[in-house]
């Protein structure tokens, strides 16, 4: 008990360790000292920090973070019960015919973990949008699966991405978004800097020697692709373009639409879901089947006769004009709307003088969190109006859809449903996201 009073009083006494940006500490600082004093902990009275003395075949001047990749994989190769599921799926039978995968995609936790291992911890996965690190010193923290991580741009103007850990006892090191000369663990006070390097390892005596360079935070794979920032946990990963990598032959069609200069960064909602996460990618995927039925307001922005559907390797672009009678006279979608959901978690959408993206974030077998960051065309900045209505109505979607996921997922879960069956051609998307999903899970 008297741990667990330590560890609250700490955190109330020091709530900017947990928090969202301090801007004092935006500035870098000019050494350990000055780092130290953004937690205004008392300088007297304290044990000697940790001398990095060094041993007779270690170099611990300029010192980087180890690039170690610890192993992410919690199974090698399926189990016989959790490959027997990915087999129930037979992407070899017409869709017209084919059964949709069993329920147990959706309920069953040791597939949820096998989906970590062969989907998120392979690749190239979206971490974040640039605009949260576009100055120095700027981070942001976030989790993929069991990985909790931490982008940043440090002092110098270089990016980097680590798994968000104190190399000491485990504790998360940062949390939230914001701006930071150094990073702080609220457990014992060791001090990382922005590049990973361990700087502080605090109430240590003289007698300890150790390489700080062996304790500096684990790295991961990181790039920016326009607008996106890009992690990886795959040590494996060949080093290719991220954006052909990640989308394949659609990144050029993704890109045309996703890298406009023109664009500026405006806003983020978030909606927690109770679904597995692939209930709202199979959501996202059949727009032009649901939406009539369960939005009504967004069904009377498009022409339903023009809806067009394309598979193209790892993504599914849907096409859509915007009707011509706009509703209430309020033009949102202008006169073409384009989609595109980017295996496994991601959609880029275009329209009007918009553009959002959808991140579907996995958190646990029947919980994930979406993600909507809003862009806007520079001369539209100023009409607030416009932006505050427009968000309203494209949030206000994701609330009846987070009503129609987590309704889906319960029925998931209950005895009286197993596979259900695809409607063709206006399911083609929802197919071939299956299929693909067996391809990579097997």
């Amino acid at each position: 008990m008297a741990a667990a009073a330590s560890a609250t009083t700490m955190l109330l006494k020091y709530p900017s360790l947990c928090s969202l940006p301090n801007s004092s500490s935006s500035s870098s600082p000019s050494n350990n000292n000055e780092c130290s004093r953004d937690l205004n902990i008392p300088q007297t009275n304290t044990p000697p920090l940790l001398k990095f003395r060094a041993q007779p075949n270690k170099l611990v001047a300029n010192a980087v973070a180890s690039p170690v990749f610890p192993s992410l994989t919690t199974t090698t190769t399926p189990s016989s019960s959790v490959n027997q599921l990915v087999h129930e799926f037979d992407p070899k039978i017409p869709a017209e015919d084919a059964l949709t995968p069993p329920s147990s995609w959706y309920t069953e936790p040791a597939f949820y973990s096998h989906e970590l291992d062969r989907i998120f911890y392979k690749g190239w996965q979206v971490a974040g949008i640039s605009d949260q690190i576009k100055e120095k010193n700027q981070y942001f923290t976030g989790r993929l699966g069991n990985v909790e991580y931490v982008v940043c741009r440090d002092g110098e103007g270089k990016v980097h991405a680590f798994h968000n850990v104190c190399t000491h006892r485990a504790s998360i090191l940062a949390c939230g978004s914001g701006k930071k000369s150094c990073f702080v663990c609220p457990y014992h006070g060791w001090v990382f800097g922005l590049d990973g390097d361990l700087t502080k390892a605090t109430q240590t005596t003289d007698a300890q020697t150790f390489d700080p360079k062996e304790y500096g935070l684990v790295p991961l794979k990181v790039a920016e692709w326009g607008p996106f920032v890009l992690i990886s946990v795959d040590k494996n990963l060949p080093e290719t373009d991220p954006g052909t990598e990640w989308l394949g032959s659609s990144a050029e069609d993704v890109k045309a639409h996703a890298f406009d200069p023109n664009l500026q960064f405006i806003h983020r909602s978030e909606f927690p879901m109770e679904c597995n996460w692939k209930v709202f990618c199979d959501n996202y995927v059949d727009s032009s089947y649901h939406v009539p039925y369960a939005h009504k307001y967004y069904a009377t922005e498009l022409d339903f006769d023009t809806y067009d559907t394309q598979t193209i390797g790892k993504v599914v672009i849907q096409r859509v004009a915007g009707n011509s009678n706009k509703p209430d006279g309020f033009d949102r979608l202008g006169n073409q709307a384009f989609y595109a959901f980017a295996y496994p978690n991601f959609a880029v959408e275009r329209y009007g003088p918009w553009m959002t993206t959808m991140h579907v974030h996995p958190i646990a077998q029947r919980k994930c969190k979406l993600v909507v960051d809003y862009y806007i065309e520079k001369s539209m900045l100023d009409d607030k109006e416009y932006i505050d209505r427009g968000i309203a109505i494209n949030d206000n979607v994701q609330r009846e859809d987070k009503v129609l996921c987590e309704s889906v997922q319960n029925g998931l879960e209950t005895p009286a449903y197993r596979s259900g069956r695809y409607v063709m051609p206006i399911e083609k998307g929802i197919h071939h996201f299956h299929c693909w999903l067996h391809q990579i899970l097997q």
